[in-house]
Formats: C-alpha cells, structure tokens, sequence
C-alpha cells in the first residue's frame, strides 16, 4: 500500500495502522443499539427523516449527495422553513435539514477522490452529527463514476478517503457503508481496512455487488464481521425479513449486531420503526407524510409515496 497518506491541514496523516486505529474522535453520537433509516435516492429526504425520527428511528441517513455537487452550493439559513438549505449555482436545493434531526443525522457522501471528499465534508461538518461514505451503491452511474460499490476492490483509495475525513473534519464521526464481497474472507480483509482508518461504525449489506433484492441476503457473512470488529456494525439488507417492528429483534440477532439499518421496509411504512405489534394504516402515514412535504417545501419529483 502506498505509505504517503492524505495530508489534513495540520500536516501528514502518515503512521502506523494499529496506532491510527487509537486515535477515532470523541463521538457525540452512538451507534450501538440503534435503528437506523438507511440512505435511499430521492426517498431519504427531510420530510422521510423527520417522519422515521418521531415513529421511533434512532438514527436517519440522508440520500447519497455527490460530493461534486455539494462543493458548488452554498449554505443558506432559510427562515421562512426554518432550515438550513444547500443551494447549487441554478438555484436547485441540493440538501436540506433543519434542528429537529441534526444531533440524529447522517450525511452520506458518493466520492471517489479523498479531497474532494473532504472539501465537502467540512461544508456540511457543521449540519449533521456524523458523515458517511458510500462504498456500496451497485448502481451504473456510481460504478461508472468509481465511486459506490466501484471501491470495494480499491483498499488503498478507501483508506485514503476515509483516513482524510477521519483526520481533516475535527472530530466529526466518519462512517463507512459497503458491500459484502463474494467470500467471508475477502470482507473481513476490507473491514480490517476501514477500521485501521479509524471510522467510528460500519454499515454493511450482506449482498454482494452484483446481487440483488431477490437473492438471499449473506447474514452469516455480517455475523462473521461483527464477532471480530472493533467498531459498532450495523446490519443492512434484511427488509424481506423485517414485515413488524417484532423482526427487526430477529434480524439483529440473526446477524450478531447491536444496530440495524432498514431500507425497503421503511419505504413501504415507515411506521416500522413504531415499538408496536401492527404497522400504523398506510392512510395516516401518508398523511403525516405530506404534512411534512408541505411544511418543507418538499419537491413533488422527491415526494414519493410507497
């Protein structure tokens, strides 16, 4: 691996592994036991996080934002909404967040470049309570672009970035979200990897790359990794498994995490994240929903109802 590690403003980031491993900031907020709405496009947005918080999530990602597109905003205090608004140079509100969520919230970056990275990271530092690096989208554009699932296979470029975030964003927890790769021991080799850059938790997919909803999710795989690792895990990819609240304890314990994170079963009811036997009616979720559209100023192309 190449020994000449991103620099941060206060000089090198080079070292020994073990020793950087030590040095994960002072984290404001936890990632143990929790449940966690998971990044989705065009679905994570404001009035999504705001619902999950008050049924009951723990922690809310935001969509993937491309790091290219947030390094050309500029940060607006809206006081009309009540909000702090990311505005790209056509006026185009690229994210969007407000109080009620910011000690819960986590930015996920799509990035492929370690300061360009980090030039977004420090704009958005301020807004959220931790940051997120995308290493598990399977999607074309993020492939094509390397980034996503494109750095599952490039060690060396996920140390970089993540190390970068780590020791250039004054303490902000770094997180990392990926794929499991085809064998337990090719994971647990990147997993090793991205603890050595001292992230604060780990999301993983127990899918591969090129698998997808209808494949069985590698539980197993996840159970492997949390057995050994020395951050909090979070397991991802269980939604098939998850119909009521009662199954996210089963899917937890099914993959030896602490923390679960929902994606689909969350897009079909957010009410999932309610500690009740039944999912509130579709009805009153969509209510609730578009209250928060509307209260938001929600874009009608971001604006789904599942």
């Amino acid at each position: 691996m190449d020994d000449n590690r991103a620099d941060n403003e206060n000089g090198s980031a080079n070292g020994d592994r073990n020793q950087q491993q030590e040095e994960r900031p002072e984290e404001s907020i936890c990632f143990s036991g929790k449940t966690i709405l998971a990044p989705m496009v065009r679905t994570s947005t404001l009035p999504m996080r705001l619902l999950s918080l008050r049924f009951g999530a723990d922690i809310v990602y935001t969509e993937e934002l491309i790091d290219y597109k947030l390094i050309r905003c500029q940060r607006v205090v809206n006081p009309v909404l009540g909000t702090v608004d990311y505005i790209d140079d056509q006026a185009v509100v690229v994210f969007r967040t407000c109080a009620e969520e910011r000690d819960r919230l986590v930015l996920q970056l799509g990035t492929n470049d370690p300061q360009r990275a980090l030039t977004a990271a420090r704009l958005v530092a301020a807004d959220v309570a931790a940051i997120d690096v995308n290493m598990g989208c399977p999607k074309s554009f993020s492939i094509k672009g390397g980034m996503g699932s494109a750095l599952l296979t490039q060690p060396d470029k996920v140390y970089d970035i993540l190390r970068t975030l780590v020791m250039g964003t004054g303490g902000k927890p770094i997180t990392a979200k990926i794929r499991v790769l085809p064998s337990i021991e090719q994971t647990l080799s990147l997993v090793k990897v991205i603890e050595s850059a001292g992230v604060t938790a780990l999301a993983i997919h127990g899918r591969t790359q090129c698998e997808r909803p209808k494949d069985p999710n590698r539980n197993h795989y996840i159970e492997a990794i949390a057995r050994t690792a020395t951050i909090p895990v979070i397991a991802n990819g269980g939604s098939d498994e998850i119909g009521v609240h009662a199954d996210i304890k089963r899917f937890r314990q099914s993959t030896g995490c602490s923390s679960v994170m929902i994606a689909r079963a969350a897009q079909k009811n957010c009410s999932i994240f309610m500690a009740r036997d039944e999912l509130l009616p579709m009805d009153e979720v969509i209510k609730q929903y578009l209250e928060l559209c509307i209260d938001y100023d929600n874009h009608v192309s971001n604006t789904f109802i599942h």
